[in-house]
């Protein structure tokens, strides 16, 4: 009867979504039904719910999430954004297919003050996309790099994603943070030199008459927001890292800093008013989700699931890798239906307790998990990153299938990396161990 209350649970939740429900509903739904199950009496679970919701909503970590999200999105609107991809553009002349090289280093540095795929994703389709296909990069290619590269904001600090595991797993957000900046600079490197190899070994994805590349010269970058990106990036994460602000204390700092650099970029109360709703928008439902995935795991803890799984990989003695493997091969079959945060509410509870006994460094795990799941955002056919990219770009003649197939080569990369992360744990554990 308690695996039977779980299984139920874990059902009605995939269920319910596939039938549309909003997954934090499907949630609620699902651990209220199994938790009634495991007690047989309302009183007992309406209980335990008030007392899961009451404790996982007045966390003060949970504050870093809307602040970042703030931050980022006045960022967005103040013309920072384009301000980068201008500057690295420039930079860049005698690179081939520039304009892509200057999305992936766009969206690199914008991921640092965003930690939201999805904004990045929605930001640099109206910034790249329009002069890419003006200078004849192929719609395919150009799609794929704004998308691809996109996900750098859930890996490069200080991203949402890494937040929502380090509360999850009672990580350090800020040790968590300083784990990813390796792997993220050498997933957005492999990025930017596949751009380059790409357009040299296969000439047509440009037919612009501007390059061997298409490398044409953007509107010049105003060196304020150059600036004040920069600022506001060395103050927030190494404020963090040097042990003068807590990430929470980090994230309003970042916030004040976003607010005075649209003040001096010329946006209005209103302008800012409207990035501050809109963040609402993208982290209430981020939220929902943490407090439906808090009495989700209540759920497992009371009916042991975490304890009968490490048991049923101790059965199929497989090893370190090979569990690792497995719970790999979950992450990316799930990445074809639900989304990446769903993905990590509902398996990282369970899948926590297996890789701490197997022995694998936690941050190293962390982000192994986090690139895995990421590549779910780029995998047909629900991933996530490819509709807002193909709602977000203003071009209608641009089809689904076209932003898969230019999405293939980085879904690859970002595995090429987990894998190099696990390998080469050192990638993951150098910077934090410095803190």
């Amino acid at each position: 009867m308690i695996e039977l209350s779980a299984i139920v649970a874990l059902g009605l939740i995939f269920g319910l979504a596939l039938l549309g429900v909003h997954i934090a509903l499907a949630f609620v739904i699902g651990s209220t039904a199994g938790l009634f199950m495991l007690f047989g009496d309302w009183s007992i679970t309406l209980g335990i719910l008030e007392q899961t919701a009451f404790e996982g909503l007045r966390d003060y970590n949970l504050m870093v999430i809307p602040l970042f999200a703030v931050m980022g999105l006045i960022i967005a609107r103040s013309g920072a954004a384009h301000d980068l991809f201008a500057a690295a553009n420039g930079t860049l002349r005698m690179v081939p297919a520039r304009l892509a090289v200057a999305t992936v280093a766009g969206n690199a540095f914008f991921a640092a003050v965003t930690g939201v795929g999805v904004a990045a994703a929605a930001t640099f389709s109206q910034i790249a996309y329009p002069p890419m296909k003006k200078h004849g990069y192929r719609r395919d290619f150009a799609a794929g790099c704004i998308a691809g590269s996109s996900v750098l904001g859930l890996l490069i600090p200080p991203s949402v994603f890494m937040i929502v595991w380090a509360i999850l797993t009672e990580q350090s957000i800020g040790r968590l943070f300083a784990g990813g900046l390796l792997p993220g600079i050498l997933l957005a490197s492999l990025f930017g030199f596949y751009c380059v190899i790409r357009a040299l070994v296969t000439p047509d994805v440009i037919t612009g008459d501007a390059e061997a590349g298409g490398n044409p010269d953007l509107e010049r970058p105003d060196p304020v927001g150059i600036l004040g990106v920069t600022a506001i990036v060395v103050l927030t994460l190494g404020g963090i890292w040097g042990g003068f602000f807590t990430p929470t204390e980090g994230s309003a700092v970042g916030l004040m800093g976003a607010v005075v650099l649209g003040f001096v970029k010329k946006m209005s109360v209103r302008e800012i008013w409207d990035a501050a709703r809109e963040a609402g928008m993208v982290v209430t439902p981020i939220l929902l989700l943490l407090l439906g995935a808090a009495m989700y795991s209540k759920l497992l803890a009371l009916a042991g699931i975490p304890q009968l799984v490490g048991t049923f990989f101790d059965a199929m003695q497989l090893g370190p890798a090979g569990i690792i493997l497995v719970m790999c091969a979950i992450w990316l079959l799930l990445g074809c239906f639900v989304d990446s945060i769903s993905i990590m509410l509902l398996t990282v509870p369970l899948f926590w307790p297996v890789a701490q006994a197997t022995g694998i460094d936690p941050i190293v795990f962390a982000l192994v998990g986090i690139l895995v799941i990421e590549a779910g955002v780029l995998t047909p056919p629900f991933g996530i990153g490819a509709f807002v990219v193909l709602s977000a770009i203003p071009d209608r003649d641009l089809r689904l299938t076209e932003v898969f197939v230019g999405l293939a080569p980085y879904w690859i990369m970002i595995l090429i990396v987990a894998l190099a992360v696990y390998c080469i744990p050192s990638l993951a554990t150098f910077v934090p161990s410095l803190m």
